[in-house]
Order: structure tokens, then sequence, then C-alpha cells
């Protein structure tokens, strides 16, 4: 058996910064420390669902350049749990310790716009779309994308926030009203029969390992359950990582990251965002797998080997959302639900405080 090197990888012992102190860190921190490593979380709450675990914590806001210098010099590498960081942030970390994923993978998945020009410029489809900036050119997006669009923010938005259908051109003023004038991007409404994901992790040393891909169904604009794998044909399937891969490779990217796409009725694959970073619909890997999307992350920023990304188990996650995770004894009591709470002490609606994973036995045409 030949075994990959690892000498310059980072030695148990280290320590994995993380931006970020949401339950994405939270993940991270403790697949690290299955591996030996340590945590430093950069985030803005003592009482986050990352600073939870992990054995240190910086608490400042993040244009706190000396805070920000003091973290990075305390960390061996350092990588992120969401994507909506400020690249000065990260350049100024890159000049100190090693940053993965970079600036420039931000600067593509900050912008939606820059994001789906970027995936067209690969020669990979998206929905139609047009960037806005003013009333005027959103009432000439919704004639040149034949009706019925949806028009987002160009940054920061998430889980349906920022965003506003557009049936006809009567709610156009309304709607730009709704996005405060900030510049955004409109997208033709896509009749599809799936929407699927692939989460695709890229070592230092160019080697890319992609999971099934998975079905995800959501309400009012949030990921409530997750099925994996995905009930597409094999072809349709392989094309999928295939796309995943292309990003990845071509972003140059180090760590996880999420490509979310479209199912037509013709059976063509629209990629509708991406996440470099873990996702939510990854999140089934923890229990299905034998190495999770966050022990890759952790794998991918430490220089060590890429897991396997197989699954043991065909699973079917579930978003707990708001007061859903008031139900964690029936959950904890009940045969085959593997739980995850997220440690957040307010529940709020629409908040994600944790998920559930059923298994069951891989399926006989058994992908990956």
């Amino acid at each position: 058996m030949v075994v990959p090197a690892v000498s310059s990888a980072l030695r148990p012992g280290g320590t994995i910064g993380v931006l970020g102190g949401g339950q994405l860190g939270r993940m991270i921190a403790i697949s690290a420390a299955q591996l030996g490593y340590r945590t430093h979380i950069f985030c803005q709450h003592e009482d986050d669902p990352a600073a939870q675990v992990a054995g240190i914590v910086t608490i400042a806001p993040y244009d706190d350049k000396g805070a920000i210098d003091r973290f990075a010099q305390n960390c061996d590498v350092v990588t992120l749990e969401f994507e909506n960081i400020p690249t000065w942030v990260v350049n100024q970390i890159a000049q100190i310790r090693p940053m993965r994923p970079g600036s420039r993978v931000l600067e593509v998945a900050q912008d939606r716009v820059r994001e789906k020009d970027f995936i067209n410029w690969l020669d990979i489809e998206t929905a139609a779309y047009r960037s806005v900036d003013s009333k005027a050119e959103l009432h000439a997006a919704h004639l040149a994308l034949g009706g019925r669009m949806v028009v987002k923010t160009r940054r920061l938005g998430y889980d349906g926030k920022g965003q506003k259908w557009i049936e006809h051109s009567g709610e156009i003023s309304e709607a730009w009203k709704q996005l405060a004038g900030a510049p955004s991007i409109a997208e033709a409404a896509v009749d599809f029969t799936a929407e699927i994901s692939v989460i695709a992790a890229r070592g230092i040393d160019g080697a890319v390992a992609a999971y099934v891909p998975v079905e995800n169904r959501h309400i009012d604009g949030i990921l409530d359950r997750t099925i994996a794998p995905a009930l597409i044909d094999d072809t349709l399937a392989d094309k999928a990582v295939a796309i995943a891969e292309k990003i990845v490779t071509a972003l140059d990217l180090v760590g996880v990251l999420a490509v979310e796409m479209f199912v037509t009725e013709g059976g063509r694959l629209l990629v509708n965002e991406i996440a470099p970073r873990p996702h939510n619909s990854g999140h089934w890997t923890i229990d299905a797998c034998a190495v999770s999307q966050f022990e890759q992350v952790v794998r991918a920023v430490a220089g060590l080997p890429l897991g396997n990304p197989a699954r043991h188990s065909d699973a079917d996650m579930r978003n707990l959302i708001g007061g859903d995770a008031d139900k964690w004894a029936e959950f904890v009591s009940e045969p085959g639900a593997c739980l995850h709470l997220y440690g957040k002490n307010e529940t709020r609606p629409g908040r994600k405080m944790g998920h559930v994973t059923y298994l069951k036995r891989v399926s006989e045409r058994g992908r990956g």
C-alpha cells in the first residue's frame, strides 16, 4: 500500500483558526479535535456555537485589525465558516499565516453576478440573468428574461433573505423598494424537477474528492430536508459531480465547496449558487460517511490527504428550525435518529437550531 506523503502537513497539536462562530465552525472544531488539532475561533459573541467547543476564542469585530493580527499569529493555518468575510481581512491574515481558501475565491462567491459570470466562463450553465443597478435596469431585465423572475441583492443574501419574486411588471417598483436600491441580479425563473447539491473537497496538492449528489427540499427559502443520494440517474449524477470538481479546481480552492444546481425537466443541470465552505446540505455526511465534510475541511487546510467521501449509509437529514429543536427529547428517544444541536440559546422563527439525520442501508445501485 502506498501511503501519501504528509511530511509538510500540520502536525497534531497545531492550531487551526476559524473565522466565524456559527454552527459550521462548531462542527469544524469538533472534527479538528478528533484529529488532534486545537481550534482558535474568531467571532462576535462569547457564547457563539463554535466558541462553546473551541480551545481558544477571540471576541472582536471583523474590522479590528489589531485583533485580526493577534488571531493570525496564534494560529498555524486559518479557514472560514462563512463567505461574507471582508476580503481585506483574508488578505491581512494571508500575510501572516496560510489562509485557506483565499480572497480570490471570496471575490467570486460574495458577488452573485461575478459568481455566475465565472461559472458561465467555465462553460457551465446557469439560469439566464442580468445585472441590475437601478429600477430602469430591473424593468429592462424583466423584458429580457421573459417575465417571471427573482431579483436578489448581489451580496449578503441567504436563506431567502435579500430577494423578491416578480411575476409581472406592476411588482417591479415595490420589489426595488424592498431591496433598498442595492446592486442586484435578476434571474429568470427555472422550471425544475429537483434541487440538488454536490460537496467537493480539494487539498493543497490539488486532489479532489466529491460526495454523492443529494436532493434538497426547501420551505420559505430555508433548507428543510436533504436526501442522500439524490433520486437522479447515474449519468446525471456523474455530470453533477464533474461540474462541482471543475468549479473547485478552477477556483484553486483549498477546503470544501458546495455547488447547488437545478435539474430541469429535460435533464439539464443549471448551477444556482456556490459556497466555499461546509454547507447545510452536507450535514448528513457526519453520520453517513466515514469522513464528513467537516473532517475534509480540516484535512484539506492542514495539508493532510483527503478522506474517502464514500457513504456507508443512505441518509435523510431534517433541519430543526426554530421551535423544532424543542422536540429534542423525542429525537434522542427515537431509534435511528442522529441528533445534532448547535448550542443556540435563543429560539427564533427561521433560525437553524440543529438537525437530525436518519440512516438506512445503502441502496443496491449505491453511488459512492
